[in-house]
């Protein structure tokens, strides 16, 4: 069974980990140990917890395990995360679109911020880059 549902605060350290051990396993196959680390730094807990409780996480809850996790300001879809055992199975696919419908009921479109791992999926939703950028400190 499959349930994509908003987090309380009583998920964030789940989260947290979530978006921890994702960086950790897939991102050094991409990117630098200091950029690893940056990306861990950038999507700490206090960052996780603020936007719990803005209302603005979710979490995705396969067979009673969240396994995933995304989150969307206003049409901004951002750290969406899917454990590595649970990649590759669509799990990621199943955010973007429920976070998609969300924001299609006040706006036109979404947007993202793509890390390398990410892009691939993105261009297989029909995402389109727009400009590479560099972000430096958080």
């Amino acid at each position: 069974m499959k349930e994509f549902l908003l987090a309380s605060i009583n998920d964030a350290q789940e989260i947290f980990c979530i978006v921890q051990n994702t960086v950790r396993e897939i991102y050094p196959k991409y990117y630098l140990p200091e950029i690893v680390n940056m990306f861990c730094e950038y999507h700490n807990m206090q960052k996780i917890s603020d936007d719990i409780q803005s209302g603005k996480t979710y979490k995705l809850i396969v067979d009673d395990e969240v396994i995933a996790t995304g989150t969307i300001d206003e049409n901004h879809i951002n750290r969406v995360y899917v454990l590595p055992a649970y990649q590759r199975k669509g799990y990621g696919s199943f955010i973007m679109k429920s976070l998609e419908n969300m924001i299609a009921k006040e706006f036109d479109m979404a947007t993202i911020d793509a890390s390398l791992p990410a892009c691939r999926l993105y261009e297989r939703l029909g995402y389109k880059t727009r400009e590479h950028c560099r972000r430096i400190g958080s």
